[in-house]
């Protein structure tokens, strides 16, 4: 263990090396359960390789307005589809290396594909499988044993049974004795004493039967294409709603409507993003973790290495170091 420092000598959080934030806390906050801390995510984590050859039909997990504008307009629309569909331009190991700790992956299985070959989805296929980012995520922990993950897997587009069985060995082949089994204590110490750096949430039923699958972690959303109404939104469901038991999301994402794509026509999603993120990290400023009702979690984001978001997330967790001195 290392010495606690008193209050007024703590350098900020904001200032630790983010690619080893989790290993570099104070002790002080090494036993406190990860869904009690601030944890930076990565919403649509693997968005920034969409395949820009794909011609498959857009699905209904994608917004409706572009779905219709897809079916009746589609040599047009495709590249607005790109445009407001990617939501990370960095690789997953470079979204690690900023401080990511919570990524959003929604798997596919592609129409009219034979193979077993899974990949992720918003509104169209990556070029990526699922193996392949999984290994680079597990590569990365590798060289960095004491960061811990949250991988959250949902929507499983066109998956058959025989596709989750697939995905599952995939998970237990590909992370092994890393998995953390879901009645763990997911706190610093434990973790690291166990080896234990991914948990691994699952929304499908498939989960109740395999310790090592977290269940799904619930998403706050607040469906919005302005700050300040993303803002009023989360602050009526912090008021409304009782904080969440274990992990959940609070996704500053933005969602675009039709009337603003249509009088943006130059723009994209991260025109929008980095416009706004002034405005959505002062919010995120003012929060607080912790386990009362009205604290947050994990705070999921697009281009979240574009900006002071994961240092502003992590800084977070000074908060919880000036209750306990």
């Amino acid at each position: 263990s290392e010495p606690e420092l008193p209050a007024e000598g703590r350098p900020s959080l904001m200032e630790l090396p983010m690619e080893s934030w989790m290993s570099r806390l104070p002790c002080a906050l090494w036993d406190i359960p990860l869904f009690h801390l601030a944890i930076p995510g990565s919403h649509n984590a693997i968005t920034y390789c969409l395949d820009m050859d794909d011609r498959s039909p857009i699905d209904l997990m994608q917004p409706d307005m572009l779905q219709k504008l897809d079916k009746f307009m589609k040599p047009l629309i495709r590249p607005f589809v790109y445009k407001w569909a990617k939501t990370q331009e960095c690789c997953i190991k470079h979204q690690l290396d900023c401080g990511v700790r919570y990524c959003d992956l929604r798997i596919a299985h592609r129409p009219n594909d034979s193979s077993t070959h899974l990949y992720f989805y918003h509104g169209v296929y990556t070029t990526l499988t699922v193996e392949t980012v999984l290994t680079e995520i597990r590569e990365w922990l590798d060289a960095h044993p004491k960061e811990v993950v949250v991988l959250s897997f949902s929507h499983f587009l066109g998956l058959s049974q025989e596709l989750h069985a697939v995905l599952l060995t995939t998970i237990r082949t590909v992370f092994a004795s890393k998995l953390c089994p879901k009645k763990a204590e997911v706190t610093l110490r434990k973790l690291w004493a166990s080896g234990y750096q991914v948990i691994a949430s699952y929304e499908h039923s498939t989960e109740r039967r395999h310790t090592e699958l977290w269940p799904d972690i619930p998403y706050w959303w607040a469906n919005k294409c302005k700050a300040e109404a993303l803002i009023d939104e989360f602050e009526r469901m912090k008021q409304q709603n009782r904080r969440p038991g274990g992990f959940f999301v609070t996704g500053i994402n933005l969602t675009e409507d039709l009337k603003y794509i249509c009088t943006h026509p130059t723009e994209s999603l991260k025109d929008l993003v980095m416009s706004t993120y002034p405005t959505l990290l002062g919010w995120v400023k003012e929060q607080t973790p912790g386990e009362e009702d009205g604290s947050l979690n994990i705070i999921a984001g697009d281009f979240v290495s574009e900006s002071r978001f994961v240092p502003t997330v992590v800084a977070l967790n000074q908060k919880l170091l000036k209750r306990s001195s």
